[in-house]
């Protein structure tokens, strides 16, 4: 065994010795016959300059720029990876085609491309940006990507797509003008940390992407900020939503979740909309400035809503139902700004219990034509009678337990150099 070891050995090490770090000038086609000419584990440099595509890595690589563009001339994906363990690092990528099915990119990661890193690269006007197309455990950090805006929105690619991929991680990347800043379809146990993205249609996009983390990213005047889509036990933790227009998280058949620290504020629509979302958990957010805090419907249930701040949203809450549901536990319920509640014991804790909707909201919910009837002296008869005799309310969502003071999520701070 002793000498099977000893000459495995003195096979492996010339193999290894052969791998070399070489220094490209531009020119046609000075990438690819670089990499038909490469050993496993080279290094390419490549000084300044533009070097054409597309191309195709298939040995393990790392391509390095020094103020370098790969250039694909609008064919196919300009940088496919096609073998484990390639580096692609601080290049500028145009170029790719307009089709390939939609999934031309700057840089095309495939399945065989486990451990691939893709390193503070420009990707810039391609169709899709990176596409980590069911490559593992792929890193993917650092980088600035923006989509084609000679497109409408919903015909551009995605920043980054990630599909069938798992453990992939998305990290501190600056996301800008694409459909989806990152589009997740059918991949297990992702994370996506740090990311900023802006001028999207959705920040992060779920489908089908279970046990996932979401963490710390920054959406900034997006359609959408977080869409959580038939994905279960995704932790969605202190990320920031700011000026987004229609919703700052939305959970769509969504279960056993996490919603933990996020800070969603001045969103046109909805803070929150969960739609068929059961059994998540709701913990130490702050919602503000939205026109509803959070509308939850289609039958949502056993969601725990406890320590979060409700401020100046138009309406704390949209829920019609006709038994209540209770949103404190062992004595903690929320922050609500519009709640004139006292605290004579001194416990941090309202002495009256708080009810965000009455039979009125549920009239002008079902009935938006009522609207023209909400300065009448009936409508204040009903509410003042209501306020005064709860045993009138229908149902909805109760409060036993209101805090005094609002909770205050940490924003998230941008980490990247853009």
């Amino acid at each position: 065994m002793a000498r099977l070891f000893i000459l495995l050995l003195a096979l492996m090490v010339p193999a290894l010795s052969m791998a070399a770090e070489r220094l490209l000038l531009p020119g046609k086609d000075v990438l690819s016959n670089a990499i038909k000419s490469a050993q496993a584990g080279d290094v390419l440099r490549l000084s300044k300059g533009t070097y054409f595509g597309p191309v195709i890595i298939d040995k393990p690589l790392t391509l390095i720029g020094q103020n370098a563009t790969v250039d694909g001339r609008n064919v196919g994906s300009t940088i496919t990876v096609a073998v484990p363990d390639v580096v692609i690092e601080n290049l500028t990528v145009i170029g790719s085609g307009s089709g390939g099915e939609g999934l031309d990119a700057g840089i095309t990661l495939t399945k065989k491309a486990t451990r691939a890193v893709v390193r503070n690269n420009r990707v810039l006007g391609n169709l899709v940006g990176i596409d980590v197309h069911g490559a593992k455990e792929a890193l993917v950090i650092g980088n600035y990507v923006e989509g084609r805006r000679d497109h409408r929105m919903n015909d551009r690619g995605n920043n980054i797509y990630v599909w069938n991929a798992r453990k992939a991680r998305i990290v501190n990347n600056d996301l800008r003008y694409g459909r989806d800043g990152v589009f997740v379809n059918t991949s297990k146990q992702n994370e996506f940390r740090g990311n900023r993205m802006r001028d999207l249609r959705f920040a992060i996009h779920f489908m089908y992407a279970n046990k996932a983390v979401v963490a710390e990213n920054i959406s900034l005047g997006n359609h959408l900020g977080y869409a959580v889509m038939f994905s279960d036990n995704t932790k969605i933790i202190d990320n920031l939503s700011r000026g987004d227009r229609d919703h700052g998280i939305m959970m769509n058949y969504t279960n056993k979740s996490t919603v933990t620290g996020n800070l969603i504020e001045n969103v046109r629509d909805k803070c929150v909309f969960i739609y068929n979302a059961h059994k998540n958990t709701f913990r130490g957010n702050s919602f503000s400035g939205c026109n509803i805090g959070i509308h939850f419907t289609a039958g949502s249930e056993q969601n725990d809503v406890v320590g979060n701040s409700f401020i100046g949203n138009r309406t704390q809450v949209k829920y019609v139902g006709t038994r209540w549901v209770e949103w404190s536990r062992d004595g903690r319920g929320n922050f609500w700004s519009d709640h004139p509640g006292f605290d004579l014991d001194g416990n941090g804790i309202a002495d009256s219990a708080y009810r965000p909707n009455d039979q009125m909201d549920h009239v002008l919910w079902s009935q938006p034509a009522a609207k023209a009837l909400l300065g009448s002296p009936a409508v204040q008869l009903i509410r003042w009678s209501q306020a005064a005799f709860p045993a009138l309310l229908p149902g909805g969502v109760i409060d036993r337990a209101p805090l005094m003071k609002p909770v205050t999520p940490q924003t998230p701070i941008w980490k990247g150099t853009q």
